[in-house]
């Protein structure tokens, strides 16, 4: 037997083992997915009237996101009366697990009193109304009603037991003081203090200095000279209002959840700063000047 014979057997052996070895891998990740990653629908005890259907949900929502807001209980009932029954009923919009209880109205108590109960079958299906999607399952009739007449979990402890009551807190809501003084957008320059101190507004003041010194009042103080920053930053609690970019783009950009300092922004105009600063509702830009 040759050298190159040896070599394309043992080359056609490592492929199939290769390819035996991928589809054992495939077939384990199908099996997990099977056993671990379908969504699961637990029937739970309702503490309420004999209207109500409780029940536990979950599904990967990272996977096949949805917001989950409609419970759909139907009938197939041949061989009794009656044939065939529908119960659907909204519910608040679930984006993660969940477990809730429903109002389903005297239908379903219809459904559960249902001649020939015993060799029906029940479809449940738990759907998105704004995504079309629908997790749907099938069982029948004496599970079912063996599931809703023998749960012992209710959503509460079906909830803790799962954490699923572990959400991440949003932030609280924040007053924000209303700025009287903020003017409409100076063109060339965006949202502007309407304040003595900006030079875009100084003829205005000065105007109406000269009408207070006419009346006897004391005239308004000279423009505030411009000034050179050394450091600007932005601390926590920002509300992406926007304002700040609005008076200073070169120096600040608005993200979704925050606001940072642009690399390399400009230092040297320092009331524009000092502006951004003030106009800011929750007044967590902060800054030192040149000294």
């Amino acid at each position: 037997m040759s050298t190159s014979l040896i070599a394309m057997g043992v080359a056609i052996f490592l492929v199939i083992n290769l390819v035996v070895g991928l589809a054992g891998l495939s077939l384990l990740f199908g099996t997990f997915e099977t056993l671990f990653g379908k969504p699961k629908l637990t029937l739970l005890r309702s503490t309420k009237s004999g209207n109500f259907f409780a029940f536990g949900f979950k599904w990967n929502s990272a996977k096949e996101p949805a917001a989950l807001d409609t419970i759909r209980i139907r009938l197939f009932n041949p061989f009794g009366s009656p044939t065939q029954v529908e119960v659907s009923k909204p519910f608040e919009a679930k984006k993660t697990s969940f477990a809730t209880e429903v109002d389903m109205g005297p239908g379903f108590i219809d459904l559960l009193g249902a001649k020939n109960f015993d060799l029906a079958m029940v479809q449940i299906e738990v759907v998105s109304s704004t995504d079309g999607v629908v997790f749907q399952f099938d069982m029948k009739g004496p599970k079912f009603k063996k599931l809703v007449t023998e749960a012992h979990l209710t959503v509460d402890q079906f909830i803790a037991d799962h954490k699923l009551d572990v959400v991440k807190k949003s932030q609280p809501p924040i007053d924000v003081p209303i700025r009287t003084f903020i003017a409409d957008t100076v063109p060339g320059k965006g949202s502007q203090l309407a304040i003595a101190t900006n030079p875009a507004f100084a003829a205005q003041f000065a105007g109406a200095g000269a009408g207070a010194a006419a009346a006897g009042g004391a005239a308004a103080g000279p423009a505030a000279e411009n000034f050179k920053v050394a450091k600007v930053w932005i601390e926590p609690g920002c509300i992406v209002c926007n304002a700040c970019e609005d008076i200073y783009k070169e120096v600040f950009e608005v993200l979704a959840d925050t606001c940072i300092i642009r690399p390399g922004a400009p230092l040297d105009d320092g009331l524009r700063i000092q502006e951004a600063a003030e106009a800011c509702p929750v007044e967590v830009i902060k800054f030192t000047k040149a000294s």
